[in-house]
């Protein structure tokens, strides 16, 4: 009986271990056929993608992440294996006034008498700048926000029958053409001032010193600016206009082409005559007839800014291609003023009148290009020189074009306009 007792609890623990084999190789292939069946779900299945429908479903059940915003702009820079970036500065720059010309029949034929002047504004310039591999490629304005107001200066210019190319002197007595006139303690804009006159106020001329006059008038002793003064009595009967005009300073043609030379200071006037002026200027390749019309205004900004109105015609005929360029044309700008190479239409200055890009660009010429820095110019204003590198063809083509033979290409045209005195 005992050996029978045994042996069958022997057959149960035997019983028992076969059992929890089994259970253990049983919880093995579970699992296994568990993970097998994530595995094709997760690698083999068809993908299923959101319809119109169910997309606009879930819409609502999308979180926001709280993270940084992501700077598109940034990572495509760093990603971007062609070494260019851009960058965007913010420049305060002068906003230069423009001149308003009118016709005044009451003077003679070149006279130019300042009526308002001009006072420039500031602004507010985005460029953007583009840089492959460190090296400045590109540089476009992209906005542009005045932040003063810049006044316009007001010219009158002789419509009258008699022509005057008088010059005043030491000792002439002179009448304020400008609504009211400053009279300073020193030939500066920036001096104290110590009295106003107002228009048709005489004064008597002491000293002529650049474009300042030292004056008497009545008690007020000082400086007034050259422009804002006429030596024509405005009080005087119409066929007295003319008394002080003792004769023109009218040169030959060939003392005119003797001054000509690639190498000719350029802010000196040419010296030609408002009917020179109009001749060389009236050409068959002036189809338009835009230079033609306009040739009184490149003599007269040789009467107010000493610069060689030849040489600014020849700038206007080389970049506008005697008037026919679509800049020209529709933005009245003879000269692409403004124009980015990025985008030239776009950015190039627009104006109401052609006189009006005339006596800029005279203006910028003088102020920026062909005077050194503190060189008393136009209006009592002295020069900036910001891109002054000698008075001549090469000196202004260093930074005011990027074509290195703009130069001689202008010259030619000088060459041109001089030949047919």
């Amino acid at each position: 009986m005992i050996g029978d007792n045994m042996k069958t609890k022997e057959n149960k623990e035997k019983k028992v271990k076969i059992t929890i084999k089994n259970f253990i190789y049983f919880l093995v292939f579970v699992v296994f056929m568990l993970y097998s069946i994530l595995f094709y779900n997760l690698y083999f299945s068809k993908k299923v993608y959101a319809t119109e429908e169910t997309a606009s479903q879930n819409t609502e059940e999308i979180k926001i992440s709280q993270a940084e915003k992501v700077n598109l702009e940034e990572i495509i820079s760093q990603n971007t294996n062609n070494g260019q970036r851009e960058e965007y500065e913010v420049r305060e720059e002068v906003l230069e006034y423009i001149t308003k010309y009118r016709t005044n029949p009451s003077i003679p034929k070149g006279v130019v008498q300042v009526v308002q002047e001009g006072r420039e504004g500031t602004q507010e310039l985005t460029v953007k700048k583009t840089y492959q591999d460190e090296t400045l490629v590109n540089e476009e304005q992209v906005n542009q926000k005045i932040t003063k107001a810049s006044i316009n200066k007001i010219v009158e210019i002789g419509g009258g029958t008699g022509t005057s190319n008088y010059k005043v002197k030491v000792g002439d007595t002179l009448y304020v053409t400008s609504d009211r006139l400053s009279v300073m303690t020193e030939p500066d804009e920036n001096s104290q001032k110590v009295a106003t006159l107002s228009k048709n106020d005489q004064l008597k001329l002491k000293e002529i010193k650049n474009s300042w006059y030292r004056i008497e008038s009545g008690t007020a002793r000082g400086y007034v600016k050259a422009e804002c003064t006429t030596y024509i009595n405005p009080n005087a009967p119409e066929k007295e206009e003319t008394t002080n005009d003792t004769g023109t300073d009218t040169k030959s043609a060939s003392t005119l082409k003797s001054t000509l030379s690639f190498n000719m200071a350029l802010n000196q006037p040419s010296g030609l005559s408002l009917e020179q002026f109009k001749k060389v200027l009236t050409d068959s390749k002036d189809k338009n007839n835009i230079f033609a019309n306009n040739a009184q205004y490149f003599y007269y900004i040789e009467k107010q800014y000493n610069i060689n109105g030849i040489f600014v015609a020849a700038v206007g005929i080389h970049e506008s291609g005697w008037g026919t360029s679509k800049i020209s044309l529709e933005k009245k700008n003879l000269f692409g003023y403004g124009a980015y190479d990025s985008s030239p239409y776009n950015s190039a200055y627009h104006f109401s009148d052609y006189s009006e890009s005339i006596d800029l660009l005279a203006r910028v010429f003088v102020k920026y290009y062909l005077n050194p820095k503190g060189t008393s110019i136009y209006g009592g204003e002295v020069a900036t020189g910001s891109y002054y590198y000698g008075a001549t063809l090469t000196g202004v083509n260093t930074k005011y074009a990027t074509d290195k033979n703009w130069a001689n290409r202008v010259y030619q045209h000088m060459q041109y306009l001089y030949n047919k005195l």
